[in-house]
């Protein structure tokens, strides 16, 4: 372990209206640790996705990447961080409807200015990897749920993140299909010493964890 890339300080939110989802949520996420968070539905699993992402801010606390608290950037720098140090599965998946398959997952790299052949060829490792080989050239209409999800798994590690952050990303998939796309999450963790958070329902996912807590009202507990 390489020190906290990720730390949660009493990290507390509501929903409109005021009702509280969960309210002294603390983490410490190190470098190359894969930590799984399990919960009732409406707990608000999601929703601390999204304020690690910095895309929703908490109420109380405070959330670092990179020892840089996210509630002292602006926006845009905000924005860039994400890009350059965070992969999202996101639960919906946006993928983009009018881009290709291979220009879905190779568009991390795009943002991010890599050459335009090692951005293709990063997506076509990455689409066979998940089961989507020689499916560069489709386009998401084409494709099941299950297979957007795959799609969805790839571009979030295309540019090799710092940290992955998973929201149920083996919800729509077969077993057999589960298991590739867990066992790709994983052998991303370890071969660039990123970290990941996985939200989920399944047991048989959050097994592939190094640790496993559960998301309560109070806070997160192990599970």
């Amino acid at each position: 372990m390489n020190g906290n890339l990720l730390a949660l300080s009493h990290v507390a939110k509501s929903v409109p209206g005021g009702r509280l989802l969960f309210g002294d949520v603390s983490l410490d996420l190190a470098a190359g640790e894969f930590v799984a968070i399990m919960g009732e539905s409406g707990v608000g699993k999601s929703t601390l996705l999204n304020l690690v992402a910095g895309l929703d801010a908490p109420d109380r606390g405070t959330v670092a990447l990179d020892g840089t608290l996210l509630d002292t950037l602006g926006e845009d720098a905000r924005a860039a961080l994400r890009r350059r140090r965070i992969g999202f599965v996101f639960q919906a998946f946006h993928i983009l409807p009018h881009l290709t398959l291979g220009q879905n997952v190779g568009l991390p790299l795009v943002l991010l200015r890599a050459p335009p052949r090692a951005a293709i060829a990063r997506a076509t490792d990455l689409l066979a990897a998940v089961g989507l080989a020689g499916r560069e050239g489709d386009y998401p209409s084409q494709l099941s749920g299950g297979e957007l999800q795959r799609v969805a798994i790839a571009r979030a590690i295309a540019h090799r993140p710092a940290l992955i952050l998973a929201d149920e990303p083996t919800g729509n998939l077969d077993p057999d299909t589960a298991a590739r796309v867990l066992d790709l999450l994983v052998a991303q963790i370890r071969e660039t010493g990123a970290a990941a958070l996985l939200v989920t329902h399944s047991e048989v996912a959050a097994a592939a964890a190094d640790r496993v807590l559960r998301l309560t009202a109070d806070g997160l507990v192990a599970a």
